[in-house]
């Protein structure tokens, strides 16, 4: 269709912001009804508003304009007779057409920078891709046989942890310890000689004599006596007596005789058994039968002083043993259901309280000290599997997903890729302890992929296999052109995936070409949706434009999930969505900077770099992603490598038009977004460094999400009779929007029978290009189910939709979830999008009309956060200054955060992301509160951070150096990057925090990575007073513990007398109002050093 004025599939929101450009009455275009397939809406501008009419087809394809009823109808063959008529005054229409707004002329698409002008050859699909014809028998997993050398040892290992799992409490000690000894020493003999070509097993045949000694003495004695007693009675037999087996119809002797028979059959298959164990032993080195007991080394704090302990995890037994020594014997032990929280402390990365349940039914607190971080988050992610292993509940609330993107550069894989699966490498990564933990599902997406389905699965099983002991199934595969995305779980898990859709987007030239696009793929696990897509842009540093309509492409048109809910895109279908793939967006600089990018990637200061990449600069301004979560980078970036190396950038390539630069850039990310007050934490997003096929580095990224199981009721049957509801109060509805219509609201949900559709709202105010919806009475909503357990896991999805177009205007999502389940009536806060941009916001109130359920809790929940003291000082201050700008603003922003605070959901913290504010900034979304002045780029510090030895980076024509040392000077040859469309985004509360305490001593330590100030030179704690916003209310720090270092220019203090300690002591000192989470008293100071404090204060 070439009509001037004829948009095509813009979307409402574009079409508006175009007639109100133009800000002339009767100015007006056609576009594509975002509501009816192939029909249209015409858009006029009158008096500053939007009118939209819908322009339908009849059977007989002729159009015409809907109206009210009682209005004859005006039939026309095609749009331009349409538009012609209306043109006249006084037709029907708000006002007569006058200005068409021109279609906006597309200039011709240039090929990406590696794009070859012929597609290229796309091999067969050979692969069925439904769970339900989809067996692992299409996919045989080729292993190699494996050389034999010194695997006995490794064998015996192997079958000692199994030993360990078993049940030998029936066992003699006797009979243990043979057994045990065969494992230990004489299996070596046997497995040499099986090897050699021997069918004997001696010491194995040892061992069964040695077990079955009392069998056959038994056996001996009491076989004659059977004999002698059947001989006796066999020749005395009348003709007339039937004979009866000696042995049968008493249940005594049919037990006797069935426990006989089973002995036989199992001494004549153990000898088999075990030969076959023992040719096969050289292949268990691959594989982890089970996880083996982990020991870490603590510090325990007993009368003040530090003493070393260890703590062992054997997760096969579920007992979590404390010992003194690391080879001495086990002191106590707790079993796993006596274990009940596990308490991270929120200041100290690597601090743990475990809650434990003693012997007489008294809950006991215990504090430790790890190494790290890592060996903490370790320790914590092996007793979730112990809980989780030996938990009474048949569906799991808690599944770990590893996420994988790889732009293959049209190079076949190595033979090795285990440590993409292992998540080895550099950024964020497990502790090794992590190693034993398998995932239940793997998303593997990849671009420029040259294999064909079945050789890529292959290879994938076949790594997985290597590395662990679960048997995984191909749930899905989607391929367009050479982008491709597989989904793999554990066979466990088959039955509870369903609902498997697939589907690609193309976003190459003129949208035909699937050089460039998407692929997804979603289902339903158990009750909780997952949606996946893989996606490939357009590349090109200066292309971010067209970067940006391949995205929103993909959000409008790659249909995935539930059909019913058509009114709402990808970003709103999915309990949890992931986003992943070479989104190709680059580090945005001057090519002049090209060796200065090298030498900061070099030492590692990653912060300065990403306060210029064009996904993070986007984000900032709500552009793309929006309310979508990513994240904190700790990785090099994954584009360009020299092939064949992981310590050389080749960012200059040679093309007919001249030298194309391609500097180092995050090009291949992981993003995700999931419904409010659901739980996710990503526990490692890295990249590899062993992998170097492709100019590309693989990207490793695992989450925590938590899962909703078909629900049984645990109530009472009378119970079943309570009917339940949900009411919404009191809402309002705020959209940016100009155009002037009806609008109501569509409720959909899994807990409905059906979806629900309210009233037309009467009441509606306008100013300025924002309306205000204000909806009177809201139907009833009747749950399907009335279990208060069942509703609190349930979500709402809203969409608030106009009555003349049935166009949606805002769709957002209500979480149920709320922390008193006594409270009868909360508050709620949701923002409104519409494909992909926000559109307003709605809030309002929820009743929950419920009889009450039994509440259990979630494995998730297991391990909480601690508040520390200064933690609580800064959120008063942050919700102090909330308060203050909340007077003086009517942004829906800040309403947020003050539902959240009056319904006491807590912030999110470093340890764990639940999705509960979906209008956090972008540099709020890292797992990391960074603070940083005005004035400087994200993330810059002034201090260059050292180096990783063994990962040197180096541009071309470079060689390997040593990383200078470290200067307290840096050096800046970047601008500070002044993002002013940004600026309505942020915070407020943030920015006053900022400038008033650019460096707050308790700011959140990653707990992966250490301390957030991990330069050279650290600032003093005195230049970093806690300042809160009123001086009226005067805050005094609690006493910290110091410990007794000095450097070497300072004098060491003398400790003061008892008098001295006796008169600091009973010093009255003013505490704030908040109540600090530290019960043990704190030692006094030093007078030299509580004199300095109290000078600093005044």
């Amino acid at each position: 269709m070439s009509f001037c004025w004829y948009h095509g599939n813009i979307t409402r929101s574009k079409a508006e912001d175009l007639l109100s450009q133009a800000g002339k009455d009767g100015t007006f275009l056609v576009r594509d009804s975002e509501s009816v397939c192939g029909a249209y809406a015409l858009c006029v501008l009158y008096q500053q508003c939007v009118y939209t009419y819908r322009i339908l087809p009849n059977t007989d394809n002729q159009l015409s304009v809907q109206a009210c009823e009682g209005v004859p109808m005006r039939f026309f063959t095609n749009l331009q007779e349409l538009i012609d008529f209306y043109k006249k005054e006084n037709v029907g229409l708000v006002t007569n057409l006058q200005y068409p707004i021109l279609q906006e002329e597309e200039g011709p698409e240039d090929l990406d920078e590696d794009q070859e002008p012929v597609p290229p050859n796309v091999p067969p699909r050979s692969v069925v891709c439904t769970l339900a014809s989809t067996e692992s028998k299409e996919f045989p997993v080729t292993t190699e046989k494996a050389e034999i050398g010194n695997d006995s040892m490794l064998l015996s290992d192997t079958l000692l942890q199994r030993m360990h799992g078993i049940d030998t409490r029936s066992v003699s000690e006797e009979h243990l310890q043979a057994i045990q000894q065969y494992l230990c020493l004489h299996i070596t003999s046997d497995c040499e000689m099986v090897h050699n070509g021997s069918q004997n097993l001696p010491q194995f045949k040892s061992l069964l004599m040695s077990l079955c000694t009392g069998l056959y003495s038994e056996i001996t004695r009491t076989l004659p006596a059977l004999e002698s007693l059947q001989s006796t009675f066999e020749p005395q037999l009348s003709p007339g007596f039937r004979q009866r087996s000696p042995l049968s119809g008493d249940p005594s002797t049919s037990s006797m005789m069935s426990k006989l028979n089973q002995l036989t059959s199992m001494v004549t298959s153990l000898e088999e058994k075990v030969k076959t164990v023992l040719m096969e032993g050289a292949a268990v080195k691959h594989r982890r039968s089970l996880i083996p007991p982990i020991i870490f080394e603590v510090k325990v704090d007993s009368l003040g002083i530090s003493q070393k302990t260890h703590l062992k995890v054997d997760v096969e037994t579920g007992k979590l043993i404390i010992k003194k020594a690391k080879d001495g014997p086990d002191e106590k032990y707790y079993m796993s259901k006596k274990i009940l929280q596990l308490i991270k402390s929120q200041k100290l990365p690597n601090k743990l309280i475990i809650v434990l349940e003693t012997e007489k039914e008294k809950i006991q607190r215990k504090e430790y000290i790890f190494a790290d971080s890592k060996k903490r988050e370790g320790f914590c992610q092996l007793l979730q599997q112990m809980k989780n292993k030996h938990s009474d509940q048949l569906e799991p609330d808690m599944l770990t997903i590893f996420t994988g993107t790889w732009n293959m550069g049209d190079m076949p894989a190595p033979k090795k890729i285990t440590s993409w699966f292992l998540c080895k490498g550099q950024g964020k990564t497990c502790d090794e302890t992590a190693d034993y933990i398998e995932h239940d599902i793997y998303v593997i997406g990849t671009q420029e992929d040259p294999q064909n389905e079945k050789e890529w699965v292959e290879i994938l099983l076949r790594s997985l296999n290597e590395i662990t002991n679960a048997e995984y199934k191909l749930i899905t595969i989607q391929t367009l052109w050479n982008i491709r995305i597989v989904i793999l779980a554990k066979q466990e898990h088959a039955h509870r995936i369903s609902h498997i859709y697939t589907n690609s987007v193309k976003t190459g030239i003129a949208n035909t070409l699937g050089n460039k696009g998407a692929v997804g793929a979603s289902f339903m696990f158990n009750g909780t949706s997952f949606g996946f897509i893989n996606s490939h842009l357009t590349s090109g540093s200066e292309k971010k434009l067209r970067r940006k309509q391949n995205y929103f492409n993909i959000l409008r048109f790659l249909v995935l999930g539930d059909k019913k809910l058509s009114p709402f895109n990808i970003s709103q279908r999915f309990t949890h969505l992931f986003w992943l793939g070479d989104l190709n967006y680059r580090v945005q600089l001057p090519n002049s900077e090209a060796e200065n990018i090298v030498h900061k990637i070099k030492l590692q200061q990653y912060y300065e770099l990403l306060a210029y990449d064009q996904l993070n600069m986007e984000r900032k301004e709500s552009q793309i992603f929006l309310h979508f979560n990513e994240d904190e980078i700790t990785f090099p970036p994954t584009y360009r490598y020299e092939r064949g190396t992981r310590e050389r950038y080749c960012y200059t390539k040679q093309k007919a038009t001249g030298i194309k630069y391609n500097l180092p850039s995050w090009c291949d990310r992981v993003l995700w977004k999931s419904y409010p007050q659901m739980h996710v934490l990503c526990q490692s997003y890295g990249c590899t460094e062993d992998i170097t096929t492709s100019d590309h580095s693989p990207v490793f990224a695992t989450f925590q999400v938590g899962v909703t199981s078909q629900f049984v009721s645990k109530n009472n049957p009378g119970d079943s009779d309570v009917q339940g509801y949900i009411e919404l109060l009191n809402c309002k509805a705020t959209l940016h929007t100009k155009s002037h219509t009806k609008f109501y609201i569509e409720f959909h949900s899994c807990c409905l029978e059906n979806m629900v559709k309210s009233s037309e709202a009467e009441d509606q105010e306008g100013d300025s290009g924002t309306l205000v919806v204000k909806f009177g009475i809201l139907p009833k909503l009747t749950p399907i189910i009335s279990d208060l357990e069942f509703l609190l896991d349930q979500h709402l999805l809203i969409c608030i939709k106009s009555s003349d177009t049935d166009e949606s205007y805002g769709e957002g999502c209500i979480a149920l979830r709320m922390e008193d389940p006594q409270q009868l009536q909360f508050p709620f806060f949701t923002p409104l999008t519409h494909h992909g941009e926000e559109t307003g916001h709605f809030q309002g109130e929820i009743s929950l009309t419920a009889h009450c359920g039994k509440q259990r809790e979630k494995l998730y929940d297991f391990v909480k956060i601690e508040k520390d003291e200064t933690v609580a000082q800064k959120h008063q201050i942050k919700a102090q200054c909330s308060q203050q700008w909340e007077q003086s603003s009517r942004s829906g922003k800040c309403f947020a955060d003050k539902m959240a605070r009056v319904r006491g959901v807590p912030q999110c913290t470093p340890e764990t992301l639940i999705s509960t504010d979906h209008n956090t900034p972008a540099q709020a979304l890292s797992n990391q509160v960074k603070q940083s002045p005005p004035s400087t780029p994200q993330g810059f510090k002034g201090n260059e951070q050292r180096t990783k030895p063994g990962s040197p980076v180096m541009g071309r024509g470079d060689t390997p150096i040593t990383p200078p040392a470290r200067s307290s000077t840096p050096s800046q040859k970047f601008v500070p990057c002044n993002n002013t469309r940004g600026a309505p985004n942020i915070r407020q509360q943030d920015s006053v925090r900022a400038t008033t305490q650019p460096n707050i001593p308790e700011m959140v330590d990653n707990p992966l990575y250490g301390p957030v100030n991990s330069g050279s030179h650290q600032p003093p704690a005195q230049s970093r007073p806690l300042k809160p916003p009123e001086p009226a209310t005067r805050i005094i720090p609690a006493i910290r513990q110091r410990s007794m270092t000095y450097s070497s220019s300072d004098k060491k203090p003398v400790a003061p007398d008892k008098t001295a300690a006796k008169n600091m002591a009973s010093v009255n000192i003013t505490r704030p109002e908040i109540v600090p989470s530290i019960t043990k008293p704190r030692p006094p100071l030093p007078a030299k050093l509580q004199g300095g404090r109290d000078g600093q204060q005044t």
